[in-house]
């Protein structure tokens, strides 16, 4: 029975494999946190995997703290760089198959159509700037991988904007969202089970592709659709980035184009909407 080790298990993506797990059986799963894989700890990390022996990684284990990212920069680069590094060159070297996931956060934002694999990265933070570097140092370990790039995620695990929307629009009579960043979100369950899907694919064609729900919106609509899709009374008004100032700069514009993909792996991804009413269902 083949392998699957599960970094990042505690966090969305994580969480929701342990959900999807259920259904497959004829893995061995080993979900692990912090704990027993630890991303910030190369010695201790090469002992880990040495000890687990898997047969497949699923590397969803990341520093993801944005703007926390800008002060912490050694630790982002440590956890988005080398570990990835070194689960890349471990992979390579024990034939081990590895799914990386890294983020829209590459890329500037300075585009106006929908982003493929083949466009040009220039990230403008802390945090893209690590997953880039992982996304270099994986392929250069280890050609033979794959990794999806993804945005805006949310489950009913962890922490995300759709769970803070929620918390706000039951909290506050009126709430402003940015309206001029252009992306698409993820539903975490989706992104679980297209990975499940690639791994049980006949092919393995490796190399970037990338994943998110179809939709071209602001986080202004996605927030509407959720006042609309809870029911919630409360007015939301958008507002430009500029009013909304953060630590580390976010991509106005990082909506990701998932042709390859779709083609490479016969896959199915629904609307953002659809998978927002999911959510909203469970």
């Amino acid at each position: 029975m083949k392998k699957i080790l599960v970094t990042g298990a505690n966090g969305q993506l994580g969480s929701e494999l342990q959900v999807l797990s259920e259904n497959y059986k004829n893995y061995k799963w080993i979900f692990a946190e912090r704990k027993s894989v630890t991303l910030d700890n190369l010695e201790l990390l090469q002992t880990q995997l040495e000890e687990i022996q898997p047969d497949i990684i699923f590397n969803c284990g990341a520093y993801t703290a944005v703007d926390k990212a800008e002060i912490e920069k050694e630790l982002a680069f440590a956890v988005n760089h080398l570990a990835v590094e070194l689960i890349a060159k471990y992979s390579k070297q024990n034939n081990i198959k590895l799914i990386h996931i890294s983020t829209d956060y590459v890329f500037d934002g300075t585009s106006s159509v929908a982003l493929n694999e083949e466009a040009e990265t220039n990230p403008i933070n802390i945090y893209g700037e690590s997953k880039l570097a992982g996304e270099i140092a994986c392929l250069k370990e280890n050609p033979d991988s794959i990794i999806i790039r993804t945005s805006w995620v949310y489950s009913k695990f962890g922490n995300n904007f759709v769970k803070t929307m929620q918390r706000l629009m039951q909290e506050r009579d009126a709430i402003n969202v940015v309206n001029d960043q252009i992306g698409s979100p993820t539903y975490a369950p989706d992104l679980a089970q297209a990975m499940i899907d690639i791994l049980g694919s006949p092919k393995w064609i490796s190399g970037i592709f990338n994943y998110s729900n179809e939709g071209e919106i602001s986080w202004y609509d996605f927030a509407l659709s959720i006042q609309e899709l809870g029911k919630y009374d409360c007015k939301v008004e958008g507002i430009p980035s500029k009013e909304y100032s953060t630590p580390a700069k976010r991509p106005e514009f990082s909506l990701l184009e998932k042709k390859k993909i779709k083609e490479t792996y016969n896959l199915d991804i629904s609307n953002y909407k659809e998978s927002l009413k999911k959510y909203f269902n469970k």
